[in-house]
This record gives structure tokens, C-alpha cells and sequence, in this order.
């Protein structure tokens, strides 16, 4: 490896060859303010924070600027902290500035780098536009007032989730970031993961709110509120009361959520738990009567959109299990409603999840039963945290509580849902016993976990070899499609998620700024506390999940039984006029 020399700041630095002068002020331990850059998405120098001087006769972006032998850098001259300071003032000067009833207050990018640089004042006030709020997506609200054209929502939905239904528009003053031809998000091939809001360092992008439903229906003295958190919820809210990332507050969730008012905690674990009894035994119908090959998991609707709107080809492969809180839903306003004697009609179940895109799966007409939605509402993990704080409770005190009982139990399959692999993992420990028709002792399947973008494998299960593919964000579901179109694709099981990483980095997860994202990366930090979730407890197979076999017992006979095909299954739209 060719190693570079330079001198930052009086230090001197050896680098590998190719790296940017950002990067090697960082592994200095020198900081170089940034806004647009964002590692491994969006490295454009659009924003001139990070202006540094080399000597040459113009300031260079350290973000773009790759090291040169003997180079001397200074990050930190008058001349430089002036024209950052003019710049971020320029920024300011056509900013929607309303910090306090924003939804980033203190979580925002640009808020922290002004109090950073010092700017008490905007000394170039004029013009400013005004523009209308887009919130025809059930899922993302566009507030282009916010926006500070650092391009990053371009970036992750062009380059990462290789969908790219955002750019810029127009020129100069006037250019905006939207959809071309003046058209509203919710009108064009997004498919709601959220990863433009993950990526905004402001309020220009964030979820469509739905906490004031879910206020009212609690306070509704006519309803029976339920409320189910999905796996990723538990390893990522802490972040938002100041918890280190990836702790896990499973049980300070489960006390919180009563605390709010809720009727029934319920666990999203125990409907992944039901998807796999469910699509576990799908997969071997299809492999044993020459069903559709390969199967693929439906349990990401951002995942589930993209094949309807882009792939509609190869929605037979899907398989036709409901998401595991659509699952929990319709269990709810049946099984359980008839074992409480509560009208289906009065239950509003409410979901907490990692992802935007629930927001849109949950008004989708294809899963109901009786004439009602499965799912009430969703709120995001985000959603959640605000909703505590406005109701007083203090989280990090909380003493842990479990979930109620009978929809409240689940296994460590259940739980490693939220990490990229796990669902595969989680079907292979089931579909392994059955085959091998004995309970097996290894039971973790490491070849499918991981963030390499698309991971292959091929394991050996009661004399059969099942080949294997894991996706995780939709720009790496892409190329697993397009091997498909080519007749590349011999697998039996692919396990896909709509955004990088899995839910643990879903769109609705706490936002983690630029800077820290240099330090830990989410998507591993947080599966790691996925999988611990999965060890410390005590059943770690979705069929020794008691309470899933008494629901067979007691309602739906056995897996993709008549009436488990009406309650827990479904079918797909193919949405490919809205490309």
C-alpha cells in the first residue's frame, strides 16, 4: 500500500493514497466542519463547510480534495473560519429558521455547525422563497423551505437505494430538490423507505406524523387500544432519551408503553414468530409440489413496493405471508377479540416500527379482513420518543416490564427480524428441524448475517441443499432482480429488506448525524444488539413458541390452514404505471 505524507495543522499525517484530505484530518483526530458530506453516500463538496487552505490560490473542499505528498493543509486560519462562517450564513439567509417547532430542533445538522461557527446574526437578508409543503406521501413529508440543497436525500435515493425519484430542478435561486415535472412524492415511483429523511441533516425531510391519532384514540374512552413495537424499535430507542447506541430497553419499552395508556402491549416478536410458522412452511410446500422458485420474503413493504413497481414480473415469487404486524393485527381483531368478547370494530391497533413505509403498507385494502384495516395506525420509533417525552414518563429510570401475555411471548427468531438476515435465519432454524425431523442444536446461521450488500450461501438441511441470497437496501435487491431477468438466479430462498442494513437502519430508526456515523456505523451496532436480544432468550426457534401453538390449537388448525390463509396471507399490486 502506497502511504501519502502531509503536514495538517502542524501534524504530520501518513495516509493511504487516495484519501481525501477530510478523511486524513479525521484519522489525525482533527475535526473539518462538513453538511453535505455524508460517508460512502454523498462526497460532492456542494456546501463549502469543510473549506480548508493548501496554498493553492483558492480554498479546497477537504471532502473532494484527495492528499498529495508533502501537502500542508490549515483547517483552522481567520481567513478560513470566516468564509465558512459567510457561507453558512448564506445558507441561514434562505432558511426557514422556525428551529423551535421543528422536528430536528437539536438533532439538526445545520443548527449544530451555526452554534459551532459562532453565528449570532445572518448578515445577508433578502429574498427568501416560499414554497408549499408536499404531503401526499402517506409516509414523507417534503418541506422544501428547509431545504439546504446539500443533495444527500438525492444521494441515498439515486446511489444507494438506486431508485432515484428526487434530483434538482430548476436553476440558480430557484432550484429545488423534487420530483421532475412538478410532481408530488406520493404521485411517483417512491417506494417509502424513508432513506432521504435518514440522510437529511434538516427538517426539510421527515415522517408524516401520526401521534395525535394515536393520542386520540387512546383517550377515546370507546376503544380498545393495542400496541404492538417491532424488533428493530428495542435496540434503537434509547438513542433518543441519550442511551449509548444499541442498547437495549426492551423492557423499559414494554413499562413505557403502558404508561402511555395503551390497553394491551402486545410484541410485533410474536407475529414474526407466526411469519415464519407461515412462510417456513410455504417455502417447503413450494420446494416439496413444485411451487414458484425462488421464494422471497415479503415482510419489508419499501422492499414490497419496489418489486410492485419495478420488478412486477417476479411477483409470484413473493411470498404471500403479510408482514409479521400485519399478522399480530389480524389476530388481534379476531383470535383475541373473540376470546375477550371485544368487538373487532372498537380494537385500534397501533404499530411502532422502524419504517416509514408501514405507514403506507398499513392503508393498503389488501390487508384487512371484515371490512377493517389489520393495522390502525403506525408510528415511527422517532414518533414514539416524542410521544414519551410529551407525556412526562422519564424513559432511562423506567423499571423493566414484560409485554402482556398470549400475543406477548416470542422467541430469538422473532427478534432478529430487524437485522439483514435474519428473517432467512430465523425460517432456516425452523425449516432445518422439520426436515431433519429432529431438534437441531446449531441453530445460527453467521453465513447470512453481515452488511455485505448481497450474500450468498448454500446449506445442507434433511439431504436437501437450499442456495440462499440476502439483500438488504433496494439498490442491492436490484442486482439480485436483474439475475432473475437474465435466468442467473438458481436460489430457493431469498430474504430481502428495503433498507440498508435491515430495520435496524429503517426510515423511521433515530437519526444518527454525519459526524457520529464516522465513529460507529448503525447498521452494525445496533444488529449486534439484535442478536444478543436473540441469545438471552430462552427459546430461540419460532415453532417452540407456546403461545403460536396454542393460537393453531385453539383458531387456525395448522400453518396455511384455510383459515390462516385468510387472516395471515395476502396478494400484490402491480404498481408499475407509477414509474
Amino acid at each position: 500500500m502506497d502511504l501519502v505524507s502531509l503536514t495538517i495543522d502542524g501534524v504530520q499525517v501518513q495516509v493511504p493514497a487516495g484519501t481525501t484530505v477530510l478523511e486524513a484530518a479525521r484519522l489525525a483526530n482533527i475535526q473539518i466542519p462538513t453538511l453535505c458530506y455524508l460517508k460512502d453516500v454523498n462526497q460532492i463538496g456542494a456546501c463549502r463547510m469543510c473549506l480548508v487552505d493548501t496554498g493553492a490560490r483558492a480554498f479546497a473542499a477537504a471532502c473532494v480534495m484527495p492528499v498529495s505528498p508533502n501537502m500542508v493543509v490549515k483547517t483552522n486560519t481567520p481567513a478560513i473560519r470566516e468564509a465558512r462562517k459567510v457561507n453558512m450564513e448564506l445558507l441561514l439567509s434562505n432558511h426557514d429558521r422556525k428551529c423551535l417547532t421543528c422536528v430536528r430542533s437539536r438533532n439538526c445538522e445545520l443548527q449544530t455547525l451555526a452554534e459551532e461557527l459562532g453565528v449570532r446574526d445572518v448578515r445577508f437578508e433578502g429574498k427568501r422563497n416560499e414554497y408549499p409543503i408536499d404531503d401526499s406521501s402517506p409516509s414523507v413529508v417534503r418541506d422544501p423551505n428547509k431545504c439546504i440543497q446539500c443533495r444527500r436525500c438525492i444521494a441515498a435515493c439515486g446511489n444507494v437505494q438506486k431508485i432515484g425519484v428526487i434530483g434538482t430542478v430548476g436553476r440558480g435561486f430557484n432550484t429545488l430538490i423534487e420530483p421532475a415535472f412538478d410532481q408530488k412524492l406520493g404521485e411517483v415511483g417512491c417506494v417509502n423507505c424513508g432513506q432521504c429523511i435518514m440522510a437529511c441533516p434538516v427538517g426539510a425531510l421527515r415522517e408524516k406524523d401520526n401521534t395525535e391519532e394515536v393520542w386520540a384514540a387512546i383517550g377515546d374512552p370507546n376503544k380498545h387500544v393495542v400496541v404492538q413495537p417491532a424488533p428493530a424499535v428495542r435496540v434503537a430507542l434509547g438513542e433518543e432519551f441519550g442511551m449509548p447506541m444499541g442498547t437495549r430497553v426492551t423492557g423499559k419499552l414494554a413499562a413505557a408503553l403502558r404508561r402511555m395508556g395503551f390497553d394491551r402491549v402486545f410484541d410485533t416478536n410474536y407475529g414474526a414468530d407466526l411469519t415464519i410458522m407461515e412462510e417456513g412452511t410455504e417455502l417447503l410446500s413450494r420446494i416439496q409440489n413444485g411451487g414458484v422458485l425462488p421464494m422471497i420474503t415479503s415482510c419489508s413493504p419499501g422492499w414490497i413496493k419496489y418489486i410492485e413497481t419495478y420488478y412486477p414480473e417476479f411477483l409470484p415469487n413473493l411470498s404471500s405471508c403479510k408482514s409479521p404486524h400485519e399478522m399480530l393485527g389480524a389476530v388481534i381483531k379476531s383470535y383475541y377479540a373473540e376470546k375477550n368478547h371485544i368487538d373487532p370494530k372498537d380494537i385500534f391497533v397501533v404499530s411502532v416500527m422502524p419504517c416509514t413505509a408501514k405507514k403506507f403498507e398499513a392503508k393498503r385494502p389488501e390487508l384487512s379482513n371484515n371490512g377493517l384495516q389489520d393495522v390502525d395506525a403506525v408510528i415511527t420509533t422517532r414518533e414514539l420518543a416524542r410521544m414519551i417525552k410529551e407525556a412526562g414518563i422519564d424513559f432511562v429510570n423506567l423499571p423493566d416490564e414484560e409485554f402482556d401475555p398470549l400475543l406477548g411471548e416470542s422467541t430469538g427468531a422473532g427478534a432478529i427480524f430487524g437485522a439483514t438476515g435474519g428473517v432467512m435465519e430465523a425460517a432456516l432454524r425452523t425449516v432445518a428441524d422439520i426436515l431433519e425431523g429432529k431438534d437441531l442444536d446449531a441453530i445460527e446461521y453467521t453465513a447470512v448475517r453481515g452488511i455485505e450488500g448481497v450474500k450468498e450461501a448454500t446449506v445442507n438441511v434433511g439431504g436437501k441443499e437450499i442456495k440462499l441470497a440476502v439483500a438488504h437496501g433496494t439498490g442491492n435487491a436490484k442486482i439480485l432482480m436483474e439475475k432473475m431477468k437474465k435466468g442467473e438466479a438458481d436460489y430457493t430462498f431469498i430474504e430481502v429488506m428495503g433498507c440498508p442494513g435491515g430495520c435496524v437502519t429503517g426510515g423511521g430508526q433515530p437519526i444518527v448525524p454525519a459526524r457520529e456515523r464516522m465513529a460507529a456505523d448503525p447498521r452494525v451496532v445496533r444488529a449486534k444488539a439484535i442478536y444478543e436480544e436473540d441469545k438471552a432468550l430462552p427459546e430461540r426457534k419460532s415453532h417452540k413458541n407456546a403461545s403460536v401453538q396454542k393460537l393453531y390449537d385453539e383458531y387456525l388448525g395448522k400453518p396455511n390452514s384455510h383459515k390462516a390463509h385468510e387472516l395471515l396471507h395476502t396478494h400484490y399490486v402491480d404498481r408499475s404505471a407509477s414509474r
